[in-house]
């Protein structure tokens, strides 16, 4: 349920500055300072750290960038709202039908010969599922179910791990992502092979992150210890019960910052680790991604 970002937090052992640059600017910006140089990338920070330094007393306070990282994130899911609601409903009525919706997504389909569903691994069978899952998904997010979504429904139906009614159905794609066997249930190796998957050398030892999780599983994440997790485990374990993401967030980046232990970041303080707050995604793991709206 972190809907700060779509990247992990830590990729195996290794902190994902990408997650906090997401987090931070909102993914769309986190694109656009991908691509700039360090010097720009330094100016623009400063800029944004003026504007999160709400009482200009020249430091960043823990609750400041907590109101800043949900500010950024709400802003990113109302843009992104917005830009599907215009995509598939051009003439901006006031609800999209579920077959507007299936037809402009999914219309391709048609044209596809029935065996092309069946086989498994194949394109047909994949985007079956794809539409089972944002069928059952547009079911969830329909409170009225006059098979039609309004803007606010629609927002459910994009991001469901931002609104608490939509939980179950992340669960149950959380489940079936992870679940392999489809037996209903997480096994611990299904648990740590979402996460973990050894390279060709099979007798490579397990890192210790590895190791840590699997204690995670059996000492915290299977609370009746039946050796699985079951759909109210899983929900538990990703959508904890009083978990304020941006809180969390916000204080691991004044951890990482906080050069001085005061507990609160300097505008030098953010700048000297800019890298942690807009860093090129290039630099860090080689992937440069197309250029979005300048800042």
């Amino acid at each position: 349920m972190d809907h700060l970002s779509d990247q992990e937090h830590f990729r195996n052992e290794h902190h994902n500055k990408q997650f906090d640059h997401d987090a931070f600017l909102g993914e769309d910006q986190a694109k656009t300072f991908d691509q700039l140089p360090p010097e720009e990338s330094k100016r623009r920070l400063g800029i944004i750290v003026d504007k999160i330094d709400a009482d200009n007393d020249g430091f960043v306070t823990l609750v400041e960038l907590k109101d800043w990282i949900r500010y950024t994130q709400k802003r990113y899911i109302e843009e992104d709202v917005d830009r599907h609601w215009k995509q598939h409903n051009p003439e901006n009525n006031d609800l999209i039908p579920w077959e507007t919706y299936r037809k402009n997504v999914y219309g391709f389909m048609d044209e596809m010969d029935e065996k092309e569903f069946k086989a498994p691994n194949s394109e047909g069978f994949t985007y079956s599922n794809l539409l089972k899952r944002d069928r059952r998904r547009w079911v969830y997010a329909d409170g009225d179910q006059d098979d039609a979504l309004n803007r606010t429904e629609f927002a459910f139906f994009l991001h469901p791990e931002d609104h608490s009614g939509m939980r179950d159905v992340v669960v149950l794609e959380t489940m079936e992502d992870i679940d392999k066997d489809k037996d209903g249930k997480v096994s611990l190796e299904e648990y740590i092979g979402d996460m973990y998957k050894p390279e060709d050398d099979e007798d490579e030892e397990e890192p210790d992150w590895v190791k840590q999780e699997r204690e995670q599983f059996t000492g915290y994440r299977d609370t009746n210890k039946d050796g699985f997790m079951d759909e109210v485990e899983v929900k538990d374990w990703i959508a904890p019960p009083e978990f304020d993401h941006a809180e969390a967030e916000a204080r691991h980046l004044v951890f990482e910052a906080d050069g001085d232990a005061d507990e609160k970041l300097t505008k030098a303080e953010i700048l000297d680790k800019y890298d942690l707050f807009v860093g090129s995604q290039a630099t860090d793991f080689g992937e440069a991604l197309a250029r979005h709206d300048e800042f």
